[in-house]
């Protein structure tokens, strides 16, 4: 099959630094590589795959000061527009922007929402562009949508086995791993720590965004023995971080669509103690792979529980659920529905759960598709 991907300009493919859109779209165009397909890669110079790469910007925005990524996309997306032709199915991870100017080619397109769908500012969109399909990471990051959404499939993202190595022994340190900002509650995080009489280390980015947030919220909380405030850490720090802890902390406090470090603390072993906000149901098996909690209490509890429980089922729960061949023989699968104009009758229970849209939503279907779709279901 021929596969275009197309990345976001933000950060390299796989980036140098934070990038988790950016690090899904790699893991992913490896593994399609790897399974056979021809796989054509839009993204910045600086990125690096075996697939074939267009590159679409001689430097990744964030890196290169740019703050306005709009123009840079357009750019972009008219350079897919141009080679359309190319390719059986055309991969978007950018949001919003291919629906109007790809609507025409929805029968080959599809996009993965990769952000929160919470907030009304988009939905105008999807309802003047039904026809384009939509892939979801998470169920919980489809609840806001309306119910006639074009949805293909929802399809957890997915990690290389070897990306953060499996660490039997842990270590004596909480983690807290991501962006400092107000929904990811690192106050949470440090207060959990201190608590729980443990060392706890904060590897984060700060945005321009957060900068204000920090100063005055975070950083005056930094002053305590157990708390170490590392900075961004790049993807090989961010493996031994991970690997060394005793758990993940991920206290967050808004609908987060899927979590990636969730499945990359699992992937080295490490328990996730989390709120049971947005996707977290979804990805942690409780009593598992983590423990889901609803206050400090209750987390510094689980602090105390993560030293007795077992770090190769942790493991074994990601390589079970949450592996980049797994995610990409899910993305086969849509891709293959999405080309044959039907809905998908595969049955991945563990990578993803279908959902056909109404048909309305797409007009290419004839009546009997519409009868056998609903013989299907």
């Amino acid at each position: 099959m021929r596969i275009a991907l197309v990345a976001p300009l933000a950060e390299a493919v796989p980036p140098k630094f934070y990038g988790g859109t950016e690090r899904v779209v790699s893991w992913l165009a490896e593994e399609l590589v790897r399974q056979g397909h021809r796989v054509t890669l839009f993204a910045s110079a600086e990125s690096e795959t075996a697939a074939d790469l267009f590159v679409c910007n001689a430097q990744s925005l964030r890196l290169a000061g740019i703050r306005d990524h709009l123009g840079s996309t357009l750019a972009m997306l008219r350079e897919v527009r141009h080679r359309a032709d190319d390719f059986d199915v055309i991969h978007f991870h950018v949001d919003l922007l291919p629906q109007a100017l790809f609507h025409d080619l929805a029968h080959k397109c599809l996009v993965t929402m990769h952000g929160r769908l919470d907030l009304p500012d988009a939905l105008p969109l999807y309802k003047a562009y039904p026809e384009m399909p939509l892939v979801s990471i998470s169920n919980a990051q489809r609840r806001p949508m309306p119910a006639d959404a074009n949805w293909l499939a929802t399809i957890p993202h997915g990690l290389v086995s070897h990306v953060c190595p499996f660490n039997p022994e842990g270590g004596s340190y909480l983690a807290f791993l991501g962006r400092i900002s107000p929904e990811k509650r690192p106050d949470r995080a440090i207060e959990i720590a201190r608590r729980a009489g443990l060392p706890l280390k904060l590897a984060a980015k700060v945005d321009a965004v957060d900068v204000e947030y920090f100063e005055t919220e975070i950083e005056p909380l930094l002053d305590h023995p157990l708390i170490e405030f590392i900075g961004e850490i790049d993807e090989t720090q961010k493996c031994e971080f991970l690997g060394n802890a005793r758990a993940l902390l991920f206290p967050i406090d808004w609908p987060e669509p899927f979590g990636l470090v969730m499945i990359e603390a699992m992937s080295a072993g490490t328990p996730v103690i989390a709120w049971p906000n947005g996707s977290v149901p979804e990805v942690v098996n409780e009593g598992v792979s983590g423990r889901m909690v609803n206050s400090i209490e209750a987390a510094v509890a689980a602090v105390q529980q993560s030293a007795h429980m077992d770090r190769h089922k942790v493991r074994a729960e990601f390589e079970k659920r949450f592996t980049a061949a797994r995610m990409a023989s899910a993305y086969v699968v849509a891709y293959r529905a999405l080309l044959a104009h039907v809905p998908t009758t595969a049955r991945l229970p563990e990578v993803a759960m279908w959902a056909w849209p109404r048909a309305r939503s797409r007009s290419d279907l004839g009546s009997d598709l519409r009868s056998k779709a609903a013989g299907r279901s």
